[in-house]
């Protein structure tokens, strides 16, 4: 079962195919750390996350990327309207952003940040200014020469080149008004680096250039992001990113639709947002739920009520797994199959098929939790009073890969081979106290169970050693 995603370049849904085989490399634009994290954030956050371990269990190593913009216009104007140091600023809100990230179970292996990669920066930037597609202006900025780019405006849909127009406060200096800023000239009063340009900082979209290619490559799997990125952030990304390499960048473009309050994008310019941590400590994990409850391409409306039903949704998916967790040893294991064994344990590969065909065609998971919900009605309307092995472990597994992607129940780590050594020598340290005091009948009972559970003890006068036939 191929992995399919729709690719914005295209406009078609794609099958994945990695640069390397077994590996993918996912980069997600991040945040700009001028503010509280709040929950229309948090769906582009859950929704790579649950892809990237959707795509765990389907063998690929994934490499998941995603920056942390720490300079920025806003994080100055912050800092400068509370007469704070940006520093200060960005520090506070990446500290929120990653308490956020943690309560939602989301998983990143490269954090960079924007402060850490300024060399690599200005030599990326250099680079460009070599081969021709950038110029420095009198002020010291540097600006992309759009028009050196043939293929720009396919990645958003604009053809026109009046749709191209960004950055006016800088069209006094640009050779066309769609050039955008690669490197900014350092203004009285504002934080700056030293560059052969003169002292300034990195322009927004050179960032995300520079560091996805730093921890991925010159080609990378997936990029992703919400939809308001795409043009002029993505586009840009693209641009100076190809000019740079000569050829294709990104293999598969993903965005996610945005939170909805109404008919109004949620964000901090309308007042309308809702933070994430206020969230989390009313809705849990429950917040997953309704971020994957809607396809990913899709806007997202909030209301307390979709909410509140996605809470029972988890309430009933930890029940259903704490049930399969005692049915496990409640179990009854036959010697024979039944037909209605049979014809159920069909059921629940067709549930399995149909979890795996919604997340590989285009990571469909209102189809998955559909999948899901139709599963936890079959454990507490079939297993529940009469449970078959054969059947209960089926349901275990499928149960599994669901949490694996949603992230719902924290599984009891399996304990190792020394905490089941030491466990042992300790019970067998207690039984020769209780055989000192000459409390046979409970040694002897310690002895029974143990060797249910595959240890062998011998009795050597108050000395005892044991024999392990399997791992507890």
């Amino acid at each position: 079962m191929e992995v399919k995603l729709y690719n914005t370049l295209s406009k078609e849904v794609e099958v994945l195919r990695p640069v390397e085989e077994s590996t993918v490399k996912m980069y997600v634009c991040g945040p700009t750390v001028y503010d509280y994290t709040h929950i229309g954030h948090g769906r582009t956050y859950v929704v790579y996350d649950a892809l990237k371990k959707y795509l765990s269990i389907r063998g690929y190593n994934v490499i998941h990327v995603m920056n942390i913009t720490d300079i920025d216009d806003k994080i100055i104007r912050r800092a400068q309207s509370e007469g704070r140091d940006w520093r200060e600023v960005a520090d506070e809100y990446t500290k929120d952003y990653l308490e956020g990230l943690s309560k939602l179970k989301v998983t990143i292996d490269h954090h960079p940040r924007v402060t850490d990669h300024i060399k690599e920066i200005i030599e990326f930037i250099q680079v460009l200014i070599d081969k021709g597609y950038a110029y420095v202006a009198q002020s010291g900025s540097v600006y992309f020469e759009v028009d050196k780019y043939p293929d720009y405006g396919r990645l958003s849909g604009r053809a026109s080149k009046e749709l191209w127009n960004q950055e006016p406060e800088f069209l006094g200096e640009k050779k066309k008004p769609y050039d955008f800023a690669l490197w900014k000239a350092s203004k009285p009063g504002e934080p700056y680096w030293e560059s052969p340009w003169g002292k300034g900082r990195p322009g927004w979209h050179i960032e995300c250039s520079v560091m996805s290619s730093r921890y991925l490559g010159g080609r990378f799997d997936i990029h992703g992001g919400g939809t308001d990125l795409i043009f002029p952030h993505h586009e840009n990304e693209r641009a100076q990113s190809e000019a740079y390499y000569g050829g294709r960048w990104v293999g598969i473009w993903m965005h996610t639709g945005l939170v909805m309050v109404g008919s109004d994008k949620m964000s901090k310019s309308l007042g309308n947002i809702v933070p994430l941590k206020e969230a989390f400590d009313k809705w849990g994990l429950a917040l997953r739920v309704w971020y994957l409850s809607s396809h990913y391409r899709k806007p997202l409306v909030f209301s307390e009520e979709a909410l509140e039903q996605s809470k029972r949704f988890y309430e009933r998916f930890v029940n259903t797994w704490s049930l399969l967790t005692r049915l496990e040893r409640e179990a009854v294991d036959r010697h024979y199959v039944r037909d209605e064994d049979i014809a159920q344990a069909r059921k629940l590969l067709e549930l399995r098929n149909r979890f795996h065909e919604s997340l590989s065609n285009d990571f469909n998971t209102p189809e998955m939790l559909a999948a899901v919900n139709e599963l936890m009605s079959f454990v507490n309307r079939e297993l529940a009073y009469r449970p078959v092995h054969m059947l209960v472990s089926i349901a275990r597994k499928l149960f599994r890969e669901a949490n694996a992607v949603l992230s719902l129940v924290e599984e009891a780590e399996t304990s190792t081979e020394e905490e089941v050594d030491s466990l042992v020598k300790l019970i067998v340290d207690v039984r020769r106290e209780l055989r000192s005091l000459k409390l046979y009948e409970l040694a002897d009972r310690i002895r029974s169970e143990l060797m249910r559970q595959g240890i062998i003890l011998q009795d050597k006068g108050l000395e005892t050693t044991w024999i392990k036939k399997k791992t507890l």
